[in-house]
């Protein structure tokens, strides 16, 4: 149910209607920030009587007059200017809840059915372990892929991967000098010997010309199909990808192999789409470079004020990023038949997406009903507030984040629960201390840069992972104490009445009615957070219900409607956490 969106249809309507227009004019219907103001508020009167010239609150009346919203509210009232305050009526919640209650998705529909939708995120490059730069990326575009996927659009996860270029002509060449001297073979290194490796090319790329010549020669030997060069490259891919697979299933993220389309799957486009653009007379060449000029402000970044340019082939024939992103729109737009497509990269990526977004657009790679959107995100910074970092200054790296997290965790929970069997703290520690740091993540403004703090993400209260999934396996407990068994706890109470006749009652049943709008929300702007928040709130909705309102102790009606509260509740949660790639916990 989505309440939000019947009110702004039903008072969009009486508005239109009271003005006398025939365009709809927006309601702007919004939970209200105070229950002093109702439940919901509508501020689309002022703008409405701003441009008819008239008097707000007397438009105001005009639009009661005009709506209809007796079986929904118990009180329409206009407050200020011209505020139109809704206050739901108990039947109605009640009514919506056990419809809710009834449906497996919660009376959530499918809202984004019809869509084909790509997501591309994490994206990491090959050769290297995986580090905290790839956290953001990997779980802000996984819980958009599993919202965007709930509400019923085909999603595509693409995991567009650094799997091309020069870094693997250093590192073949660096090894094959290695090997001639000492017989190994790539397929005994692992991935943290590739990354030592690696780091002992580039500075041989750096140091050394001849090396560097070298390394460029062998870049052309890979382009070039030459077989030892073309085997050490599929080896060092291979194992990158078993590295990546292993961070994935521990992180819980659901990319799996099927999602990888790294860079080099569109090596043999490149050379037809820049003689493409040339043939649509958008190349220029500076300086031996093939160009893509865009007109506007927004390009104008050059230390004159001049217009940067899309570089789409360097002087040296060589290709760029935004080569290999033009290609990849121009295939996940023709070929997969994408509406919408979704990039979860930093913030730093902001001007390039906007340069490659237009120039896709431009030369025609993308339809004009293609939705391209970049979402930057933040920084995650040490309590210093620099760049997260380890003691001595290195790259943190995810699989030793992770394992700390779930150390620190099951520390957490064997003093809570000291007399849990081990292999159950176990689990629920590594349910806890990798949902502690994807939650804490997930909870900030993904544009913000946010200071990473164990205390913080493991604690026991607050908006934190721990208190969700404590929250949950508090509701679940009740089912618990009561004796009802847990498989068949809703389908008994299917029958049951539900009645809201405590204000703590009707609070708990306004934000279990709030779901479908906020998953709306954050399948439209890509915010997670949007969900925690959601999350918190009604945990603390519960919280408060459970204390005022005795659950297992009431009469057998009162009873049977609290603990379909409290079913639903718990269900909310589960989705919710599920959607955002967090495991629950039945017992903690």
């Amino acid at each position: 149910m989505n309440i939000r969106a019947e009110l702004e249809q039903r008072i969009s309507k009486a508005l239109t209607a009271a003005t006398g227009g025939d365009t709809a004019l927006p309601a702007i219907v919004a939970p209200s920030a105070n229950p002093k103001f109702g439940d919901y508020q509508a501020n689309g009167v002022m703008a409405a009587a701003k441009r008819a010239k008239t008097n707000p609150r007397e438009l105001a009346a005009k639009v009661i007059e005009h709506l209809d919203l007796t079986d929904m509210a118990e009180s329409v009232e206009i407050a200020g200017p011209g505020f139109i305050n809704i206050t739901l009526g108990a039947d109605y919640l009640a009514g919506s809840l056990a419809t809710a209650s009834g449906d497996d998705r919660l009376d959530v529909p499918p809202s984004q059915a019809g869509h084909t939708v790509v997501v591309d995120y994490s994206s990491p490059n090959l050769a290297k372990e995986m580090h905290v730069g790839h956290l953001r990326s990997s779980i802000i575009g996984d819980s958009i892929a599993r919202v965007l996927e709930f509400l019923g659009a085909d999603v595509i996860r693409q995991n567009h991967v650094g799997d091309w270029g020069t870094q693997f002509g250093m590192l073949i060449a660096h090894f094959d000098t290695q090997r001639k001297a000492a017989g190994g073979d790539m397929a005994d290194l692992s991935i943290g010997d590739m990354e030592e490796f690696y780091r002992q090319a580039k500075k041989r790329f750096d140091d050394d010309a001849d090396f560097a010549a070298l390394a460029r020669q062998t870049v052309v030997k890979l382009q070039g199909g030459d077989e030892q060069v073309n085997a050490d490259w599929r080896e060092i891919i291979r194992q990158s990808l078993s590295h990546c697979k292993a961070a994935y299933q521990q992180l819980g993220v659901s990319l799996t192999d099927d999602d990888i389309r790294g860079e080099s799957a569109y090596n043999d486009d490149l050379a037809p789409l820049v003689a493409d653009l040339d043939a649509k007379g958008l190349l220029t060449e500076s300086d031996g470079a093939m160009c893509v000029f865009l007109e506007g402000d927004e390009f104008n970044k050059g230390p004159e004020g001049e217009s940067i340019p899309v570089i789409v082939r360097k002087t040296d024939g060589g290709y760029l990023y935004a080569t290999t992103d033009l290609a990849a729109m121009q295939y996940r737009s023709g070929t997969l038949g994408a509406d919408r497509i979704i990039y979860v990269t930093d913030s730093r990526q902001a001007f390039h997406f906007a340069q490659v977004f237009a120039a896709a657009k431009l030369a025609g790679y993308v339809g004009a009903d293609v939705s391209l959107e970049h979402v930057p995100f933040g920084v995650m910074l040490g309590q210093n507030g620099r760049p997260f970092k380890t003691r001595e200054g290195g790259t943190v790296k995810l699989a030793a984040l992770l394992a700390e997290a779930v150390e620190r965790a099951a520390a957490v929970v064997t003093e809570k629960n000291p007399d849990l069997p081990a292999d159950q703290r176990d689990s629920i520690a590594a349910a806890v201390g990798v949902g502690a740091v994807k939650y804490a993540d997930l909870s900030m403004d993904r544009t913000s840069d946010y200071k990473f703090s164990w205390d913080k993400m493991l604690a026991l209260t607050g908006n934190t992972a721990p208190y969700m999934q404590y929250a949950y396996a508090r509701v679940r407990s009740i089912f618990r104490k009561g004796a009802e068994a847990e498989a068949g706890a809703a389908q008994n109470l299917a029958d049951a009445p539900i009645t809201l006749g405590e204000p703590a009652e009707r609070e708990l049943a306004k934000r279990l009615g709030r779901l479908e709008e906020v998953l709306n929300g954050v399948a439209d702007d890509c915010r997670p957070n949007g969900l925690t928040g959601y999350l918190f709130d009604l945990a603390s909705a519960f919280s408060t219900f459970y204390e005022a309102c005795p659950v297992l102790k009431a009469d057998p009606a009162t009873r049977a409607s609290r603990l379909r509260l409290c079913d639903m509740t718990a269900r909310t949660i589960k989705l919710g956490l599920e959607l955002l790639g967090i495991d629950v916990i039945e017992q903690m």
